[in-house]
């Protein structure tokens, strides 16, 4: 994959115009950044959730949710989830649906590295299994939705990533979600 950029924006998700490459992005003092997070449900409802590949710079080897990622310069989120769940997991969706669209988050440092980002949060259905890339997905599971709040909210030892425990304090009773999920 070509050099990714990230793009920096204000607390209203505004772009300011900057970008740098985004390993170089990553460090103790992280600004915020645009990025996406996306939930992905099978036909039976069950959420695909990841472990994030041990060569990772940030937060190697921990479960997460589905798909993150980064924007690029003027590409639309939906677009960006259908480019990184390619790359990552060998896969397609539809149904994107922005479920939380101003989330922000900064996590505590992990391996010496802070994340910023501003990151609306995405619903979707997976219309083909994973088959994962090794340099960015260690493993994957379906998971019953209630199963998966559990198992995340009660992660004492870092098993889980930070913004994916955070956004569940939004997600678990969010309307939007709620109503994709019934659909």
């Amino acid at each position: 994959m070509k050099q990714e950029l990230i793009v920096y924006v204000d607390q209203q998700g505004e772009p300011t115009g900057e970008t740098e490459e985004k390993l170089a992005a990553h460090h103790a003092n992280t600004k915020l950044h645009l990025a996406f997070s996306s939930y992905i449900f099978n036909d039976r409802g069950e959420l695909l959730v990841t472990r994030r590949a041990t060569t990772k710079k940030v937060w190697p080897n921990v479960w997460t949710n589905s798909c993150c990622g980064h924007p690029a310069p003027s590409e639309a989120f939906e677009a960006a989830i259908v480019r990184r769940l390619d790359y990552e997991l060998g896969m397609t969706a539809s149904d994107i649906t922005k479920v939380i669209p101003d989330y922000i988050y900064k996590t505590y440092p992990y391996n010496g590295i802070i994340e910023h980002e501003f990151c609306p949060i995405f619903a979707g259905r997976a219309l083909s299994e994973p088959r994962p890339n090794p340099d960015e997905v260690d493993d994957f599971r379906w998971m019953n939705w209630l199963e998966f709040v559990s198992a995340a909210e009660d992660d004492k030892s870092d098993a889980w990533s930070f913004w994916c425990k955070d956004q569940l304090k939004v997600l678990k009773t969010n309307q939007a979600l709620q109503a994709f999920l019934a659909r």
